[in-house]
């Protein structure tokens, strides 16, 4: 797995609540909606609509867009193949309902407790003003409400896909039609609208959609009261003149020069509650958990009321994409959820006694590490778990040699290339020998390819989103996609349509020079990562970190169009890190009017 650092230890260390008492307000759950069926289809209409609720018992209420009222989104339940039609009406009112504030970025060393995006409030002038060097960030405050709703994680054609430029002003609806074709999990849908993802996911526009099949059903697994979905945020919140929390949706963010570094904030909810707590039978639940965060990773752990761990009454039997093979452990130290990764989770309350709490132990998370508490109703403790030992067959097996399938080759490259302060993502083209120009070069970058022990030598064709598109795939094709990070921040790359398989993460050293925009000498070195247990289940989305090269293998097997691929940081996803790709029949491809231009050569034997 990438390698996020931990806090030393969870049970040592406390962080400022800023006045709210932790623990105080019973943990939501959000409304379920199961579409009736009319044969195999069933007709839903969601309304955006602008809504107030508080987000802890002792603040004002917070304004809020809000699915259908709620925050998050009423819980779609749905069963395997039936179609599911979907009118997502915006009835929204008023702008956006954050106020987004620039500071600028602290010193190096500065102590977590002073840095500004772990503290509410901005500094103010008397006359209400950013002071001290902060500044509105010009044009969100003005932001209407234009909408495009993505149920991440579906196969489903493009026209159902969510489109980012495809949004939808207020009195307008977007149309979706969602086969569900697939097995049992946990999906997601949120906005994705074109350069302002993060503001509307953040002002509340996202919500859990559970897809059921037979076998899980076959599996007894917890259910009914017992399986709870926990979608896990982070905000932050506004001051008024006196220093108190007004309840207002703050999104401040460090600068530096004109790039803003991806939000994250010191209060941490669930299911739109902040540090809430849920009672509990001294039984088995099933939680289905969702990073629903703009940014922040977290690695959750279980502890019990001595600060010890509690994870041994964990296991997971589920990720991204539906069950795994069989129940898995948590990794030692606690399990990283990057933004859009989900966990299914089987606790086992009959095991333990009292109040535990599920911690984020993440270096970089929230100054106050709790994210909610669970309350064990009384009983013995006894193992009520009896999980099965086989839950799936587990993602489709796919026999793969290196240039068996076709190839997409994209670079993320760190902050500082090109004069540019954001992280990039490069659509790369692999230049024949008597293309390579003389090195290094600008848009250049050389790989030694581990598996063969060759050079590669690969050029930049597109970065932006509305660069030319690049990459075309053959309906029904296997593809490699491999993600190669020349440095920066870890990335959590989300491939739209497909569940796909973790082929490989490799870490190398990297020799890329942000001046010149290219590597001086072809990157080498490569380890293999051994994969945790979890990642060898379906995944849509897959964290490449710094000086990694994570390659997953994915059949686009039934929908067809032009989608979408990003990393998952909505920050760096609406700063440009996000390509479209065209998945089409390959009798179609052969009349494409330039298809030998295409960098990739998804036809071959067309």
């Amino acid at each position: 797995m990438v390698e996020i650092s931990t806090r030393p230890s969870v049970a040592e260390f406390r962080g400022p609540t800023f006045g709210l008492t932790k623990f105080l307000d019973p943990l939501p759950v959000p409304p379920v909606l199961r579409p009736t069926a009319h044969g195999c289809d069933a007709d839903l209409t969601i309304r955006a609509i602008t809504a107030r609720a508080r987000l802890h018992g002792e603040l004002p209420e917070t304004v809020l867009w809000t699915y259908d009222g709620h925050f998050p989104g009423p819980t779609i339940e749905v069963r395997r193949d039936r179609m599911l039609r979907v009118a997502w009406t915006n009835e929204i009112t008023g702008t956006m309902p954050l106020t987004a504030v620039r500071v600028p970025q602290p010193p190096a060393g500065t102590p977590p407790e002073e840095l500004p995006a772990n503290r509410p409030g901005y500094p103010r002038n008397p006359d209400g003003s950013p002071a001290d060097g902060a500044a509105f960030v010009d044009g969100v405050a003005e932001l209407p409400a234009w909408l495009v709703t993505h149920l991440h994680g579906a196969d489903a054609n493009a026209g159902s896909d969510g489109w980012a430029h495809n949004a939808v002003l207020r009195g307008h609806s977007q149309l979706t039609e969602h086969p569900n074709r697939q097995a049992a999990a946990a999906l997601w849908y949120h906005d994705h609208a074109m350069a302002v993802t993060r503001w509307n996911v953040h002002a509340g526009l996202f919500g859990a959609y559970l897809l059921r099949d037979d076998r899980e059903r076959a599996l007894g697994l917890p259910d009914g009261e017992r399986e709870v979905p926990l979608l896990i945020c982070d905000r932050n919140l506004d001051t008024d003149a006196a220093g108190e929390l007004t309840g207002r949706l703050l999104f401040k963010v460090p600068a530096i020069g004109t790039a803003m570094i991806p939000f994250t904030g010191p209060f941490t909810l669930v299911n739109g509650m902040i540090w809430p707590h849920l009672e509990v039978d001294a039984a088995a639940y099933r939680f289905r958990v969702v990073n629903t965060s703009n940014a922040r990773f977290y690695r959750l752990n279980l502890v019990g009321e001595d600060g010890e761990p509690a994870n041994a009454v964990v296991r997971q039997i589920g990720t991204d994409g539906g069950l795994l093979p069989r129940p898995v452990p948590l990794p030692a130290d606690g399990l990283v959820l990057a933004p859009a990764e989900r966990a299914d989770l089987v606790v086992d309350f009959g095991r333990v006694r009292g109040r535990l709490r599920l911690t984020n132990t993440a270096a970089d998370a929230a100054l106050e590490p709790d994210v909610m508490q669970f309350r064990v109703r009384g009983g013995r403790a006894q193992d009520t778990s009896r999980l099965p030992d086989v839950l799936s067959a587990g993602p489709e097996r796919i026999a793969h040699l290196p240039g068996e399938h076709d190839q997409v080759w994209v670079g993320l490259v760190p902050p500082g290339t090109g004069g540019e302060a954001h992280p990039q993502l490069w659509e790369l083209r692999e230049l024949a020998a008597h293309e390579v120009p003389p090195l290094p070069a600008a848009g250049v970058v050389q790989v030694t390819d581990p598996r063969t022990g060759r050079t590669r030598t690969f050029r930049q064709v597109a970065s932006l989103f509305d660069d030319t598109v690049s990459v075309f795939i053959a309906h029904d094709a296997v593809v490699e996609w491999n993600f190669i990070s020349f440095g920066g921040p870890p990335h959590p790359m989300h491939v739209h349509l497909v569940q796909f398989r973790i082929q490989a993460r490799r870490r190398f050293t990297a020799d890329f020079d942000v001046a010149l925009g290219g590597t001086r000498s072809p990157a080498d070195g490569f380890t293999d990562v051994p994969l945790e247990d979890f990642e060898r289940g379906r995944k849509d989305t897959a964290v490449v970190g710094g000086g990694e090269w994570v390659s997953v293998l994915a059949r686009f097997g039934a929908s067809t169009g032009q989608f979408m691929y990003h990393c998952h940081i909505l920050d760096h996803e609406d700063e440009g890190m996000m390509r479209p790709f065209v998945v089409h029949p390959p009798e179609v491809a052969r009349f494409h009017p330039h298809p030998g231009s295409h960098p990739h050569e998804p036809y071959r034997g067309a």
